[in-house]
């Protein structure tokens, strides 16, 4: 399962670097390194939706307080 978070100006300053951390850190904690890859990506073109988080192909808007809420409906929910 690929996951990519937007790292562009927009993303940058509403969280995206909070977002990554958190992802990296719960994928950690459920040992599912080796099923996620966690990669960053340059603007995706929809800037006005927050924080951009792509899941193998699907478009998300995450923010720093609806990561851990993201990661448990869409990312634990598809690998289980």
């Amino acid at each position: 399962m690929k996951l990519s978070v937007c790292i562009g100006s927009a993303c940058h300053l509403k969280g995206s670097r909070h977002v990554v951390e958190s992802l990296q850190r719960l994928i950690a904690d459920h040992g599912i390194g080796d099923k996620v890859e966690l990669a960053a990506n340059f603007c995706t073109g929809n800037c006005q939706k927050g924080v951009c988080v792509t899941l193998d192909g699907t478009l998300y808007s995450v923010s720093p307080e609806t990561v851990g809420t993201f990661f448990q409906d869409e990312v634990l929910s598809k690998i289980q």
